[in-house]
């Protein structure tokens, strides 16, 4: 039965769809059957894993209109036990499904049918807080929150723990944190440690001894549409995601 983790952070460009991306091939690497579900309509995480969206005929917003059956939508991509549930700009006319009964259950109901299939299904949220990603984290198990050091951290974390609150107060009461993830993390500025120190400091055991640092091979390994770890695996970006998968994985037995 597969563990289903959302990627969440409602401030942009904290290394939410490469940890997604990375995240996703490093379990797989272990072994893990995982499937990468893009709910962001840029279609980042399904560029990310070398597709050309342009040229996709179906895409998850298929499977969320009850369209097609997921196991037709879902690809199979170059990196073995990894799958891809892609997505494409269309995908953000779902906001115009507002009147729908079940509206925050629709992934959910999706999911549900392949949970055997897989040991991890891993969302990448768009970068907002709407109907497609409270979609996402009524879905979810946990989710993972990463974490950009840098001054606006710890606001984006305050906001994205009140959105946890709400919706564990009415619409996924099993809702937990997967944990923090510190992304982009450059050990010789002051202001890096300083938030490391501060997250750490406030949220103790929820927050992943694993930082992700800055490395070139990570936007590099975006680019060219392949994981780091398989782009450049003995990069300080691949293992530090490697050694984040351990970690994720370790939390399989508590």
């Amino acid at each position: 039965m597969a563990k289903i983790i959302s990627i969440c952070n409602q401030k942009g460009g904290v290394g939410k769809t490469t940890s997604a991306i990375n995240i996703s091939a490093a379990l797989a690497h272990y072994q893990r059957r995982v499937l990468l579900v893009d709910m962001d309509p840029q279609g980042n995480a399904s560029q990310g894993l070398g597709f050309d969206i342009s040229l996709l005929n179906k895409c998850v917003l298929d499977v969320l209109n009850d369209k097609q059956h997921i196991k037709k939508v879902i690809k199979k991509t170059d990196v073995p036990n990894l799958d891809l549930l892609p997505s494409k700009l269309k995908l953000a006319s779902m906001d115009d499904l507002d009147s729908a009964s079940n509206k925050y259950f629709i992934l959910k109901d999706c999911l549900s049918l392949i949970l055997d299939q897989y040991d991890y299904i891993i969302i990448d949220c768009p970068p907002s807080f709407g109907f497609l990603t409270l979609n996402a984290l009524v879905a979810s198990n946990t989710v993972l929150i990463p974490v950009q050091c840098e001054y606006f951290a710890m606001a984006a974390i305050s906001q994205m723990l009140a959105t946890i609150s709400k919706i564990q107060a009415t619409l996924n009461s099993c809702l937990s944190i997967e944990g923090f993830l510190l992304t982009m993390y450059d050990a010789k500025t002051n202001l890096d440690t300083e938030i490391t120190i501060q997250v750490r400091s406030l949220f103790k055991e929820n927050t992943f001894l694993t930082q992700i640092p800055r490395n070139i091979s990570i936007p590099e390994s975006n680019q060219r549409g392949e994981p780091v770890i398989v782009y450049r695996p003995t990069s300080s970006g691949a293992l530090a995601y490697l050694s984040l998968a351990k970690e994720i994985i370790d939390h399989e037995t508590i």
